[in-house]
């Protein structure tokens, strides 16, 4: 099969979304298929033949990291044409996203699209508080129109983002869930090199006997960081030599660095800014804990990744990481503030506790690899594919290619 992947944000850049399309493309190819993505960067138009990379130059907008591309760039028209394409899977609603949708009706190629983005949560972004009613109306309205008229099949990667679709939206099509997948193995201590993070722990002046918190993600408001700098100091109370470490970037960066100062935790918070992709893994081991409070996830791979590199987990009770972790087993659920220093100090205190939480979750973390997901996502190509309304497409396409070239040789 001949898959498109169309996305907005793909490494070397670091967000779940461009991990989700790394993850599929790699389990895919596995799998025997060939695939080819189509993504957004910063500099010039460039094609990467040799793993199948079309970057198209696009500019910041200031809404989360899309970025704006023209409609209907023709050079990256021209060689999307020869991949001769079964099937394009967007990632994005927008930008990227309307290009695949032009050229899938284009080319008669049958659309699959995955919801990755809650985005009434970042309503804020755009409106600063303001007509927050009459905006979520609007980007209903939006999801409705681009993620189910417009497209053939639906994923989206949790139960929480399906009832969003059926219980709020009230959609009548099918919707798949299919969680992302994730290369756990990068994640695995025996494949993190000893002197390297050695050599990253003097970077960060982390003594033998600190007590690592770890957050990992995206710097922003929605993430609810400000809570975990809010209760680090209870928890220093109890432990005085832990310390947080905050890694990544976005736009609250400033903001909560003064946050820190003004608790008197600068000597127990650091900032790393943003690392590159290949060497996020090493951070996880940095840790004795890896922690979260967003409420605005779809999935959490961030909490995937955590488990894989055998690290407890302790998250805000939500149905995004309820999909992930069983509480008290592969990880730890709180919903206030006390059980949250309550669970941390337990885990500083109860080694064993520690230990166990810590294996389980390694072991849960293994469902998760980038062929089962892959596979999963197959069954939903070869149900577009199949449809009678693509097939006689494909037929009409094929017929129309015959016709052209004939008429090229006369």
């Amino acid at each position: 099969m001949r898959i498109g992947l169309f996305t907005d944000t793909y490494p070397p850049y670091i967000n779940g979304v461009s991990t989700s399309v790394l993850m599929l493309k790699q389990g895919l190819e596995k799998l025997g298929h060939e695939v080819y993505v189509v993504t957004v960067n910063s500099e010039n138009f460039h094609y990467k033949k040799e793993d199948n990379v079309l970057m198209i130059p696009g500019v910041p907008i200031g809404v989360l990291d899309f970025r704006m591309t023209s409609l209907y760039p023709l050079r990256a028209q021209k060689i999307i044409k020869g991949w001769n394409l079964d099937v394009i899977h967007t990632h994005t609603e927008f930008g990227i996203g309307s290009f695949a949708r032009l050229i899938a009706k284009q080319y008669n190629i049958p659309l699959v699209h995955t919801y990755h983005t809650m985005y009434e949560e970042y309503i804020y972004y755009i409106t600063k508080g303001y007509f927050d009613g009459a905006s979520k109306k609007l980007v209903e309205y939006l999801t409705l129109f681009l993620c189910d008229k417009t497209v053939e099949e639906l994923i989206v990667p949790t139960k929480k983002t399906y009832d969003l679709f059926k219980e709020k939206y009230k959609v009548k099509r099918d919707v798949h869930i299919i969680p992302s997948g994730i290369d756990v193995t990068r994640f695995y201590k025996e494949n993190i090199d000893i002197k390297e993070l050695s050599n990253l722990k003097k970077e960060l002046s982390i003594k033998k006997d600190d007590f690592i918190i770890l957050y990992l993600g995206r710097i922003a408001k929605e993430k609810s960081i400000d809570f975990l700098i809010n209760n680090l100091k209870g928890i220093i109370k109890k432990i005085p030599k832990a310390r947080m470490i905050i890694v990544g970037d976005g736009p609250d960066v400033n903001d909560l660095a003064m946050l820190a100062h003004k608790n008197k935790l600068d000597n127990h918070v650091t900032f790393t800014g943003k690392v590159p992709w290949t060497e996020v893994p090493k951070y996880y081991h940095l840790a004795n804990v890896f922690v979260t409070a967003s409420k605005t996830e779809t999935q959490g791979l961030t909490v995937i990744e955590a488990m894989a590199a055998q690290k407890p987990v302790v998250a805000i009770k939500d149905e995004s990481f309820e999909l992930v972790m069983t509480d008290k087993q592969d990880g730890l659920f709180f919903e206030t503030d006390k059980e949250y220093q309550e669970l941390i100090v337990k885990l500083y205190k109860d080694k064993d506790f520690s230990n166990m939480i810590a294996k389980q979750a390694r072991i849960t973390a293994n469902a998760y690899t980038p062929t089962v997901y892959a596979k999963r996502v197959l069954e939903v190509y070869k149900k577009v594919i199949n449809k009678d309304t693509n097939i006689l497409k494909k037929t009409i396409h094929r017929v129309r290619k015959v016709f052209s070239k004939s008429g090229d040789t006369k």
